[in-house]
């Protein structure tokens, strides 16, 4: 299958080297603010962590996508308060949430995969293509659930993702609106 442009490169064209570094900083940053953006619930919070990075990755493509995550984890790892409600330091990669955190990484890359593909193209493809990095990103996050915490597969299941399903399928379609909006809008320039 041929590789389509993501937004971005539709928006910017060819990038620089310090272009795609901003581009990195700055998805990391919006993976951060929506990691602020939080509803409690044990053991792991619901934020806008998961649309920030499908969004990013959606608009980034695969490894600018992928490669924000990184950057956003590494900022955490370092000590800076990106983590959901300011957390930051080592023990969040080791934690309860660790398994959906390094999850991301596959999640944006894959988002990416698909817009670069040109899966997730239109509202509909948007949307499927986005609900489906959101419902994978459960396989890290829960396996890990079982691995840290005492909860066993049906309870990780339970706690850490049965009540983050219709969240995660509003957000996929929040995402799909952005997402192809931008495209309209882009159109509408030109």
């Amino acid at each position: 299958m041929a590789q389509s442009q993501t937004l971005l490169q539709a928006s910017f064209g060819r990038r620089s080297a310090l272009a795609q570094a901003l581009i990195v900083l700055g998805g990391s940053a919006v993976i951060a603010l929506g990691a602020q953006i939080s509803v409690p619930m044990l053991p792991v919070p619901m934020t806008l962590q998961t649309l920030a990075v499908v969004l990013v990755g959606l608009t980034a493509g695969a490894r600018l996508g992928a490669a924000a995550v990184l950057a956003y984890l590494f900022e955490g790892a370092l000590g800076l308060p990106v983590f959901s409600g300011g957390g930051a330091g080592l023990a969040w990669l080791a934690g309860p949430t660790a398994g959906f955190l390094f999850g991301f990484v596959a999640m944006a890359w894959g988002a990416g995969f698909l817009a670069e593909r040109g899966v997730a193209r239109g509202l509909v493809g948007t949307f499927v293509s986005a609900l489906l990095v959101s419902a994978l990103l459960y396989v890290p996050g829960v396996l890990w659930l079982t691995a840290v915490t005492p909860l066993d597969l049906s309870g990780a299941v339970a706690r850490g993702a049965v009540p983050f399903l219709l969240g995660d399928a509003v957000k996929a379609a929040v995402a799909a609106l952005i997402v192809t909006g931008g495209w309209s809008a882009l159109r509408n320039r030109a």
